[in-house]
């Protein structure tokens, strides 16, 4: 029985983790991920490709959907200058067939 309990929990949390539904924040205090963009693929943790479609943003697959309400988002993300403040790399990029994590 508690092994059905942990892999239920697991598995909750591991969804939520890697949800693809993105709401931009101004302040760092509030958000879930601080994030970094990558000039190179090569530097970063996760390839990203931005979807006008809230469909296809799927866990684990790099895919976001930029969504106007907080209350909606997986994840709130802060967006920084410098790399060393980064909870997590993105490269963006223009192929829905590259994004994902690394």
């Amino acid at each position: 029985m508690k092994n059905f309990i942990f892999l239920a929990v697991l598995i909750f949390l591991s969804h939520k983790a890697t949800a693809q539904k993105v709401y931009k924040t101004s302040y760092k205090s509030e958000a879930d991920k601080i994030i970094y963009v990558t000039e190179y693929k090569s530097e970063a943790d996760m390839i990203v490709y931005e979807t006008q479609h809230k469909s296809e943003a799927k866990p684990y697959s790099g895919i976001w959907f930029w969504t106007q309400y907080k209350s909606e988002a997986d994840w709130k993300v802060y967006f920084t200058k410098y790399k060393s403040e980064a909870s997590l790399k993105i490269y963006i990029t223009k192929y829905k067939s590259e994004a994902g994590m690394k």
